[in-house]
């Protein structure tokens, strides 16, 4: 009996067309890890801060601390630069903890980063929204610790800055943008100075 060996072929095209498949599978799969990694507890800076744990303050880093959502950054005057690494102390000229006025300062919502560490750093504020009247936040500010207690809360349209305005009332303005963006709106809390706090230790 004659046996012709037949050749195989590599599906070539099949291969190329499941690697793709898998390959947008894995992108999607890693883009949905980044939109989520704020909500991810282990990943997520949001797990509440003990204060009596957090180092002294030091003069020249100058942070805010949100103990209800683990925020311990740092903020300055540089705008993007410190918006990057943190927060961004808008107007000084119009308040701080120790001259009063409106001490105003914003950090991004949501950020996405090329790692999920990365976003999660970058979206410091992503929590914001769950704040609410009698929170504490703490500052940092020239080696002292400052208390302030939350207000009131609210959003504001994009054109609304008179959020920004000075003010004769000692407070503290925190604001960040609604998670659809900045066109979306703001969230912004107000905070009321509860003085020097006693650092132990």
């Amino acid at each position: 009996m004659l046996h012709i060996k037949q050749k195989r072929y590599f599906p070539v095209k099949g291969f190329i067309l499941t690697s793709i498949a898998l390959l947008l599978l894995g992108s999607g799969g890693y883009i949905m890890l980044l939109v989520l990694t704020p909500t991810i507890p282990f990943i997520a800076a949001s797990k509440p801060l003990e204060v009596s744990a957090i180092p002294k303050p030091q003069v020249g880093e100058n942070r805010i601390i949100i103990p209800q959502i683990g925020v311990n950054i740092p903020y300055g005057t540089n705008g993007k630069a410190s918006l990057d690494s943190g927060a961004w102390w808008r107007y000084p000229d119009r308040g701080d903890p120790v001259k009063g006025g409106n001490f105003i300062i914003a950090a991004h919502r949501f950020s996405i980063q090329l790692t999920p560490h990365q976003t999660a750093v970058k979206s410091p504020f992503y929590n914001l929204d769950k704040l609410k009247v009698g929170d504490p936040i703490i500052i940092d500010f020239n080696g002292k610790r400052y208390g302030y207690k939350i207000s009131k809360t609210y959003s504001v349209k994009p054109t609304q800055t008179e959020i920004e305005a000075p003010s004769d009332t000692p407070k503290l303005t925190l604001y960040s943008c609604e998670l659809g963006g900045s066109e979306a709106g703001r969230v912004v809390l107000n905070a009321d100075p509860m003085g020097e706090i006693t650092v132990q230790g």
